[in-house]
């Protein structure tokens, strides 16, 4: 699995997000075809190399014709958007939550129902186009584990409609809260609402840079021209060794729910952010049969999990518990069988692989669809893996 750590010395906003992300390889053409599935007109993207402070870095911008411009959008209106794109659900979902956290913000600061809050302090066109721009680029990168440093904010103050405030400004801190921030004194506005609620979404961990065998170094240019490089360095590589999580285990028992509710709850936790999610039969006192659900969850995505068990179940009280996980890494890895491409799981320990398994879903399609048994593919599938490891362990 290739992971980035943000290094983020001099902020973050969305264009420099896509900014680093073209600099590492992402393909410009292939963006502008992605973005076009948002049906969205009256717009160009444009990229080009600049230098900042004698550093070589990629500028990204949306210019907008006026005519087309939508001031204020709200979030009904951006979800609609998002929901008529041709992207697929995952995508969709992940660009409909990093707007969701700017809506709750601008919610919160503004002490107004989160439906009525208005995309004004920022443009609406520019704003889906950097959300967009950067879940589809990580997508196509491949990146699947974001770490990010502490945010330089900046200090000194900032304009906005209502009025002048300190940086940062009053979303972007709101988005912020509990993630480690500071500024060296540069009189500049180093994050925007846009950047914070990107990257609060996707990164995994806000911390000092992970031991990682680094290939690319890319470098995402702000418009500022500041006495320090107004970049944002993006490390992609992979991580050598196992991977130390902390995370929480969410326990609950429950003795007086249909069992048939449970296969949905299941899949609604694991569709919201659940690492994992099971179920353990137990007897409770005076021998009464119950269920036990467990939920591994990161901690960010804790109390979001529980509001969707307090929802979904007749719990009365759930169980926390902080947990570290030891994991491998991870890999994916397309090979083509007589049947078609079946995506293989690839997971090694300092280089060396451990475990190659077929993926699931792709062996159940087969099977479905050349009307074969199950067991049948995975025996092909195995001759295969064996066939193939050798390739597997030179080129990962």
């Amino acid at each position: 699995m290739k992971t980035a750590y943000f290094d983020c010395f001099s902020g973050i906003s969305g264009d420099m997000f896509i900014g680093a992300l073209i600099d590492l390889g992402l393909d410009v053409n292939f963006l502008k075809k992605e973005l076009g599935k948002l049906n969205l007109k009256g717009y160009n993207i444009e990229s080009k190399k600049i230098l900042k402070n004698g550093i070589s870095a990629t500028k990204f911008d949306v210019v907008e014709n006026p005519k087309n411009y939508h001031e204020e959008l709200n979030l009904k209106e951006i979800n609609k958007i998002i929901g008529n794109s041709k992207f697929d659900n995952e995508t969709k979902n992940t660009i409909k939550k990093i707007f969701l956290k700017i809506a709750v913000a601008e919610a919160k600061i503004h002490n107004k129902p989160i439906e009525k809050v208005h995309f004004h302090e920022i443009g609406a066109m520019d704003t889906i186009i950097d959300v967009a721009g950067a879940v589809l680029g990580l997508k196509k990168l491949g990146i699947g584990k974001i770490y990010c440093s502490k945010l330089n904010t900046g200090t000194g103050f900032v304009e906005f409609s209502h009025g002048r405030f300190p940086v940062p400004a009053p979303a972007t801190a709101e988005i912020l809260r509990g993630v480690p921030i500071y500024h060296n004194n540069v009189e500049a506005e180093l994050v925007t609402p846009t950047g914070a609620a990107i990257i609060k979404a996707l990164a995994e961990k806000f911390c000092e840079m992970p031991a990682m065998k680094v290939e690319k170094i890319g470098y995402g240019a702000g418009t500022k021209d500041l006495e320090q490089p107004n970049v944002l360095r993006v490390f992609l590589g992979k991580n050598d060794k196992t991977e130390n999580e902390t995370t929480n285990i969410i326990e609950t028992n429950i003795d007086n729910m249909n069992p048939e509710i449970y296969p949905y709850v299941i899949d609604k936790l694991m569709e919201n952010g659940a690492l994992d999610a099971y179920l353990t039969n137990i007897i409770m006192k005076k021998g009464r049969p119950a269920v036990k659900l467990t939920v591994l969850s990161e901690i960010k995505d804790t109390d979001k999990l529980c509001n969707i068990i307090f929802d979904e179940t007749t719990t009365l009280g759930i169980r926390i518990f902080r947990a570290e996980r030891k994991i491998l890494q991870r890999e994916i890895k397309t090979i083509k069988t007589r049947y078609g491409d079946v995506r293989l799981k690839i997971s090694k320990l300092n280089n060396e692989i451990k475990n190659i398994m077929p993926e699931y879903g792709d062996c159940v399609k087969i099977a479905k669809k050349h009307k074969i048994p199950l067991k049948k593919v995975y025996e092909e599938m195995k001759e295969k893996i064996n066939y193939f490891n050798h390739e597997v362990q030179t080129h990962y």
